[in-house]
């Protein structure tokens, strides 16, 4: 049996990522200061955006291909973007 103290309930979800469902509020993560690069990985059923800024990582999940590429056009252009493949670990 696992037991976790209040302290390392606190570290888990201090760590953990962060889910975004809403592209506005993505677009708006992307976009400040302490956000240093995204990454886009393509699957075949949908495709995810990821950035990571100073604290926390943020995950965007989009099903469709359209809405994806018209977010990778819109993301601020002093951001550095990577394309990872399907084999790549993230």
């Amino acid at each position: 049996m696992v037991f976790f103290t209040v302290l390392d309930q606190v570290l888990i979800t201090l760590t953990m990522p962060r889910e975004i469902k809403e592209i506005k509020d993505f677009l708006l993560k992307a976009r400040r200061k302490d956000a240093k690069s995204v990454k886009i990985k393509k699957n075949a059923d949908n495709v995810k955006f990821k950035v990571r800024c100073s604290r926390f990582l943020y995950t965007l999940v989009i099903t469709d291909k359209e809405k994806a590429e018209k977010l990778k056009q819109s993301l601020p252009p002093g951001l550095q973007v990577k394309e990872v493949k399907r084999s790549e670990r993230m």
